[in-house]
């Protein structure tokens, strides 16, 4: 099937919509993968909200960083099945219901989103590149930080000597584990990118825009 030259416009070309515009973003100036969350931040954030987070404060999370970001696409990611599942808690105190809260990793996963939504992808081509894999990377990177976080705590009741050699040795760990996930996040890219092809070469219509 011939390519088809009309897609809808990406990112770059719908820049200069005005809602749901940052107040800091240089104005008809495109994202770029550089003014998205930075690996020590999305571990910072991913440690404040172990609980989980609101819509709310998600939206929060980029807005308050100068990063574009609405209720409204939010809930258009949630519609894509882009975002993993949410779960209710109850309020404290009587009658105030349940609160929905949503994984820490939801936030990686909005910024990885408009990562490559910063390359040009469309909806159907995220779709493919994403969900194919995601989950299970995302599980090695948990359980590693799980891990990490346990053996931490366990030393830090040993003598002196040994702590000092041990805590050495994790932080070793821990950047070889940040390394393996990046590594496999690389891999299963390129593993999807055939799936992702095939989608522009149908001419997948759903453009970037509606991610925003």
């Amino acid at each position: 099937m011939p390519f088809r030259a009309h897609r809808r416009p990406v990112l770059a070309d719908v820049a200069q919509r005005k809602d749901d515009e940052s107040p800091s973003a240089t104005a008809g100036a495109p994202l770029s993968r550089h003014q998205l969350l930075k690996d020590e931040e999305l571990r910072a954030i991913e440690g404040t909200y172990v609980e989980g987070i609101t819509a709310v404060q998600i939206v929060d999370v980029f807005t308050s960083r100068g990063i574009k970001f609405s209720e409204a696409s939010f809930r258009k990611y949630v519609q894509q099945g882009l975002l993993p599942r949410s779960r209710r808690v109850g309020r404290k105190g009587k009658h105030r219901g349940s609160l929905g809260v949503y994984p820490a990793k939801t936030i990686r996963r909005i910024n990885s989103v408009k990562a490559l939504m910063a390359d040009g992808y469309t909806i159907e081509e995220i779709q493919g590149q994403f969900l194919l894999y995601t989950d299970l990377v995302e599980g090695v990177a948990e359980h590693l930080a799980e891990l990490g976080t346990r053996l931490t705590a366990d030393v830090a009741h040993l003598e002196p000597k040994p702590r000092k050699e041990l805590d050495r040795e994790l932080s070793e760990i821990r950047r070889d584990g940040d390394d393996l996930v990046k590594r496999l996040e690389d891999v299963t890219r390129r593993i999807a990118a055939p799936r992702t092809n095939s989608l522009r070469l149908a001419g997948a219509a759903g453009g970037a825009e509606d991610l925003l």
